[in-house]
């Protein structure tokens, strides 16, 4: 079993910044035969679909959704197998619920997803 702990959401207004970080954490079962490849944040907003915010893979390319580009900054510590978002200049759109995502492969190449329960993030004017 692998679990994904969120922290870092709040209220904050428009052109604050904030911080997000996950972690994960595995059985001593899992740890033996699970390996991450790729860890990142979505989000999504009242009425709208999942979206990719941010993702961060194993070999350290890194990815960003327009809309966000320039104010978001996605890191990653593989020895704590963590991963955080620092939020800049946040603006009223980017409320939402955020959700930390690990991807990874058990032996035999099983690819499997987690996810975080999501942590809200509200901007105010």
């Amino acid at each position: 079993q692998v679990q994904l702990v969120e922290s870092g959401g709040g209220l904050v207004q428009v052109g604050g910044s904030l911080r997000l970080s996950c972690s994960a954490s595995a059985s001593a079962a899992a740890r033996t035969i699970f390996s991450i490849d790729n860890m990142g944040w979505y989000r999504q907003a009242p009425g709208k679909q999942r979206e990719l915010v941010a993702t961060s893979t194993s070999g350290g390319s890194t990815v960003y959704a327009d809309s966000v580009k320039g104010r978001f900054t996605i890191s990653r510590d593989n020895a704590k197998n963590s991963v955080y978002l620092q939020m800049n200049n946040l603006q009223f759109e980017d409320t939402a619920v955020y959700y930390c995502r690990l991807q990874g492969v058990y032996t035999l190449l099983v690819v499997k997803d987690y996810w975080g329960q999501g942590t809200q993030v509200t901007v105010s004017s």
